[in-house]
């Protein structure tokens, strides 16, 4: 019997702004070969040594500049079967707010970005799945408030 091999290589980070009393997610186009001109939220690989934690807070300000955010573990995961690979890809997604006044500044990665109602971005995101995840999110920490057991002190 064969098996389909698991990986866990990535984190990914929803982010969060609350404007005039609604939360906006930030959503990414992105550049480059991989998915490009694909509107996301950001994603990045864990590299060697790092905590999945520590690889989110990285890659959000490497993708966007965002150094100032509370981070949570969302308790939620991104899924993804690779055709070509014949793996599973899951990674761990996190949830970050940032005040309403923040600046985004992208890397080369994204060509675009825009912070949009989470209907919209539910609307927008282009790899199923990922509308299940900001869906989850508005349950779990934009309807209720984000629970303190899932904040990130580092």
């Amino acid at each position: 019997m064969s098996e389909v091999p698991i990986k866990c290589t990535g984190i990914a980070v929803v982010l969060l702004k609350k404007v005039q009393n609604e939360f906006k997610v930030l959503l990414v186009k992105r550049e480059g070969s991989v998915l490009k001109d694909v509107w996301c939220y950001i994603g990045g690989g864990i590299e060697e040594g790092e905590k999945a934690w520590e690889a989110a807070y990285r890659e959000v300000e490497e993708e966007t500049g965002i150094t100032n955010m509370s981070l949570y573990s969302a308790n939620t995961f991104d899924r993804i079967y690779s055709i070509e690979g014949n793996y599973i890809y899951i990674a761990p997604v996190f949830v970050g707010f940032v005040p309403d006044d923040q600046e985004v500044t992208l890397n080369e990665e994204h060509s675009d970005y825009r912070w949009v109602s989470l209907e919209e971005a539910m609307g927008t995101v282009s790899l199923p799945g990922n509308e299940e995840v900001l869906s989850f999110i508005e349950n779990h920490f934009v309807k209720k408030e984000a629970p303190d057991y899932l904040k990130i002190r580092r």
